[in-house]
């Protein structure tokens, strides 16, 4: 399962994150960092589902 999260999180890093802790503050950091940059959006999605 955490596969299909981390392949999700590189491609829409946000809902990755969503599946993975819901509407916490870990996904709208996420979208934060998305948003100032694709790239630190999905090594923050993955970090996230990796930690957990």
């Amino acid at each position: 399962m955490d596969l299909i999260r981390i392949l999700i999180a590189i491609v829409l890093p946000p809902l990755g994150v969503f599946l993975q802790v819901g509407l916490g503050g870990a996904f709208w950091l996420n979208i934060l960092l998305t948003l100032l940059g694709y790239l630190p959006g999905i090594i923050h999605a993955v970090w996230i589902i990796a930690r957990r």
